[in-house]
């Protein structure tokens, strides 16, 4: 099999997935935000984080999946590449809302942490406003370095290719350790708190109310926590590509490999809704309440 045909296949293959991904995570993105909104009992904080993430990914349903299957498409119809403008627009709503959800997963991390070992004090230190200021900074720190890789790759910025991958991998792989060794601090906590809490005999109030704050704070940490991991199984290879071409350029091995790691990403903006039903209880229940309301019998 030829070069020419890997790629043709690969286009074909790729084509199919995002076509079918395309459709799940708008649905389950849409539902997953209404049901977000209408968890009261969730905070502030940690629920300006979610809405954050489902956006994002809700736009890589809307934006990135449509535009990666059309220029696909365009590419196996045609022996030229795709025109600059199409290509620019492109990278452009790729980038920024892959650095969008990978800033968000990241800040995700650190509101868990904060909420563990500062529980005293973390509605003093984590408000609303501040994740507020936190989120719109995540989105305009994403459209620069969007804008920045863009200026790049299409000679804009008389910086080299390379060089630009070998500071993003950087980047990525510091805030991947950085949200690993806090899950790891967080794991250390709870087990902590869970010691503490069977050592209490005095009062059984206090007992109780310890439990369930431990109880609440250890189920939001482990429901982020697989957020992050299936943002890290999703993203690694991606991260990989850096690497790759670090070392050894581009060629058609690169390029393959490039479309399903992108489609790996993607895949991940469907996976999220599906980890919030499953480890947050309120999250689950009000999607059950709008699946239910959709239903036929939900008007009687």
């Amino acid at each position: 099999m030829t070069d020419a045909d890997d790629l043709y296949s690969s286009y074909i293959a790729n084509v199919v997935f995002n076509a079918f991904l395309c459709y799940t995570t708008i649905i389950l993105n849409i539902i997953t935000i209404h049901a977000i909104r209408k968890t009261s009992s969730l905070p502030k904080p940690l629920k300006t984080l979610l809405l954050s993430l489902a956006v994002s990914d809700l736009g890589v349903g809307l934006l990135c999946q449509p535009l990666n299957i059309a220029d696909y498409v365009m590419l196996m119809l045609s022996n030229a590449g795709n025109s600059d403008t199409f290509l620019a627009i492109f990278y452009m709503v790729v980038n920024l809302l892959s650095y969008a959800s990978f800033f968000d997963v990241t800040a995700l991390t650190v509101d868990r942490f904060l909420a563990i070992h500062f529980y005293l004090r973390y509605q003093e230190l984590v408000t609303h406003k501040r994740v507020v200021a936190v989120v719109i900074s995540i989105w305009v720190l994403s459209a620069f370095l969007s804008f920045l890789s863009l200026t790049v790759k299409f000679g804009w910025l008389s910086v080299n290719l390379v060089t630009l991958y070998a500071v993003f991998a950087r980047v990525e792989i510091s805030c991947l350790t950085t949200s690993a060794l806090l899950y790891y601090r967080i794991h250390l906590a709870v087990r902590h708190h869970a010691n503490q809490i069977h050592a209490l005999q005095v009062q059984q109030e206090a007992q109780n109310n310890e439990v369930t704050n431990s109880a609440r704070l250890r189920k939001s940490a482990i429901g982020t926590f697989y957020v992050y991991l299936v943002f890290l199984i999703c993203y690694l290879p991606q991260n990989c590509i850096y690497f790759a071409v670090i070392i050894s350029g581009s060629s058609t091995i690169v390029s393959v490999f490039t479309m399903y790691a992108l489609t790996l990403v993607f895949l991940n903006s469907s996976l999220n809704p599906l980890i919030y039903c499953w480890k947050m209880r309120h999250i689950r229940h009000a999607v059950m309440d709008i699946l239910l309301k959709m239903l036929p019998s939900g008007h009687n």
